[in-house]
C-alpha cells in the first residue's frame, strides 16, 4: 500500500483527530444516559483510519509525531470506555446507580402521587436525591441542611413567579457535565 501524499495525509490526521474528539464526547454523552446507543459506527470510522494509517509508512516526522499521539489517546480512551461498558453490564457503574436509584426512587413517589395532589415533591426527598447526586459527583455536602436547600428553593420560586406570574413549580435534581442543578418545572393545572 503506498503512503498518500503529504498533505493530504496532513488533513487526513486533522479529520481523524476532529472525529476522535467527537467520539470521546459521544461516548461521554451515552454514559451520561443523555445519548440512548453506544457510539459503535464512529467508533469503527475511527478504528479503520487508524488502521489503514498503522498499515502504511509516514514518512513525514511531524505527521508521524501527530499520528502517534492520536493513537495514544484513541488506546487510552478505549481502555477507559472497555472498563465502564464492563462496569455497566456488572451494575456497578457509579452513576448509572445513581440514575437508577432517581427513577425508583421517582417510580415510587409517583404511585403515591397518583393524582396533582401536591404541587412540589416532598423537600425532603428532593433533599435526599440533591445530597446523593453531590456526593456521587464528589462535592462536598457537610455545610448542606434541608433549610438551606428551601431557602434556595424560595429564592428561585420568587424569580420564577416574577417571570411567569403566579403558578406553581416542580423542581427535581439533574446532573450535567458533573454539575448538581435544580431543574424546575411548572405545573400544569
Amino acid at each position: 500500500m503506498h503512503a498518500p501524499p503529504e498533505q493530504s495525509t496532513d488533513e487526513t490526521l486533522k479529520i481523524l483527530d476532529v472525529k476522535l474528539s467527537q467520539l470521546k464526547l459521544a461516548y461521554e454523552q451515552y454514559f451520561l444516559g443523555s445519548r440512548p446507543r453506544e457510539p459503535q459506527q464512529l467508533r469503527t470510522e475511527v478504528q479503520k483510519a487508524i488502521l489503514r494509517f498503522v498499515n502504511s509508512p509516514i514518512q513525514n516526522t511531524g505527521l508521524r509525531f501527530k499520528f502517534n499521539g492520536i493513537c495514544s489517546r484513541y488506546q487510552a480512551y478505549k481502555r477507559q470506555w472497555n472498563d465502564t461498558l464492563r462496569r455497566m453490564e456488572d451494575g456497578s457503574y457509579v452513576r448509572h446507580r445513581f440514575k437508577a436509584d432517581l427513577h425508583q426512587r421517582s417510580r415510587a413517589g409517583g404511585a403515591a402521587e397518583a393524582g396533582p395532589t401536591a404541587p412540589n415533591p416532598p423537600s425532603s426527598d428532593l433533599f435526599d436525591a440533591y445530597v446523593d447526586a453531590r456526593k456521587t459527583c464528589g462535592h462536598d455536602t457537610s455545610s448542606l441542611t434541608p433549610q438551606k436547600l428551601e431557602r434556595v428553593l424560595d429564592k428561585q420560586r420568587a424569580a420564577l413567579r416574577e417571570r411567569f406570574g403566579d403558578a406553581d413549580f416542580r423542581f427535581k435534581v439533574v446532573v450535567q457535565e458533573g454539575k448538581v442543578k435544580l431543574r424546575a418545572a411548572r405545573v400544569r393545572a
